[in-house]
């Protein structure tokens, strides 16, 4: 099921190497879920603001120190998608297309590879998957750039950069270089719910590569819920990070008869009120946030009233936050962990 469609008529996606299908739009007025609190609006329209000023006209972002790169793109361009405007011809309607046009421009044609790291490769799928069907690909490219790959056959190149490096790794999980054949859950958590996003939004991704993904996660998860770092086996403490990531891919997996499911969603929800680690909160928060969404609503709900309290206190006066890898990661991690009041995101749905 995809998320909210908001397009004048019809709007056709075209699949790679397949007919084109219509597909029929909602109204701008649909919405999900409860009225958004007022408090959750202030912040989340502040550093939306922020992330507005402070692209470029390239379409990416490079201010505020940190990490920059195709991922930390798409982890913004889904900040804008997920502030329920209209994606085509909202406010914010110049910066989505500039942004889209960013990720597309730094894939390789021939790998379908977003370099840097398969970290970015994994957000810059995520945010693909969650612009595809929704922005219009007739309104992306213009003048002499007109042929440039659509939103669908970026995607689907990504999709299959993902599914190769993944065959070369022999625990079936992946780890910084799409060639490395050892693996990490954090990089593999980025990839594998790219994938599944994408698999939402209708493109093929193989059932095989799904599965030996949530082996590898499985493989490192304790049977008291806590999740290990890298290689195949052991390495567990307390993260908070990697817990929420493994919960979330067994949820969107549809995995949730598992008992490594079980074990880290009970392991979060005895553990709401425990703030995450210093350094790298808003990478926490962030997956914390979809993984109690999937896992149990109702604890998300608390837990989302400590989040709305702690980021109202830590946003700057420009409507940024700070964070381990910049202000604009830190920035758009923080306003995608309050994004789920929205539901506004496919990934988002339940």
């Amino acid at each position: 099921m995809r998320g909210v469609i908001w397009l004048a008529g019809v709007v056709v996606i075209v699949f790679a190497g397949l007919m084109s299908t219509p597909v029929l739009a909602q109204p701008p007025t649909v919405r999900v879920g409860e009225v958004v609190p007022r408090d959750v609006r202030e912040i989340y329209d502040r550093g939306l603001q922020y992330l507005a000023n402070s692209q470029t006209e390239a379409g990416d972002w490079k201010g505020g120190g940190g990490e920059q790169g195709p991922g930390v793109t798409g982890l913004a361009l889904m900040v804008l998608l997920a502030s329920g405007e209209d994606p085509n011809f909202g406010l914010y309607s110049t910066h989505v297309r500039k942004a889209l046009r960013n990720i597309i421009s730094q894939q390789n044609a021939g790998t379908g590879y977003f370099g840097q790291s398969m970290y970015h490769h994994g957000f810059a799928m995520l945010a693909l998957s969650e612009a595809y069907g929704t922005v219009d690909d007739r309104n992306l490219w213009t003048g002499s750039e007109a042929n440039r790959r659509s939103i669908g056959v970026a995607l689907e190149l990504a999709v299959r950069a993902a599914i190769t490096s993944q065959k070369k790794n022999s625990l079936g999980g992946w780890r910084y270089s799409p060639d490395s054949n050892d693996a990490d859950t954090s990089v593999s958590g980025a990839v594998l719910v790219g994938l599944l996003a994408a698999r939402n939004a209708g493109i093929e991704v193989p059932d095989e590569v799904i599965d030996k993904a949530i082996g590898y996660f499985s493989s490192m998860t304790s049977d008291g819920g806590q999740v290990g770092y890298s290689g195949g086996f052991g390495g567990f403490d307390e993260s908070f990070a990697r817990i929420s990531i493994a919960t979330l891919s067994y949820a969107v997996a549809r995995r949730k008869d598992l008992k490594q499911f079980k074990a880290t969603l009970a392991y979060l929800t005895k553990r709401l009120e425990n703030a995450p680690q210093q350094h790298y909160a808003e990478y926490t928060r962030y997956y914390q946030a979809q993984a109690l969404f999937q896992g149990d609503v109702e604890a998300w709900e608390k837990w989302n009233k400590l989040l709305v309290r702690q980021l109202k206190t830590s946003q700057m006066p420009d409507g940024s936050f700070k964070g381990q890898f910049g202000a604009t990661v830190g920035t758009s991690m923080s306003l995608l962990a309050l994004a789920l009041n929205y539901r506004f995101l496919p990934i988002y749905e339940r």
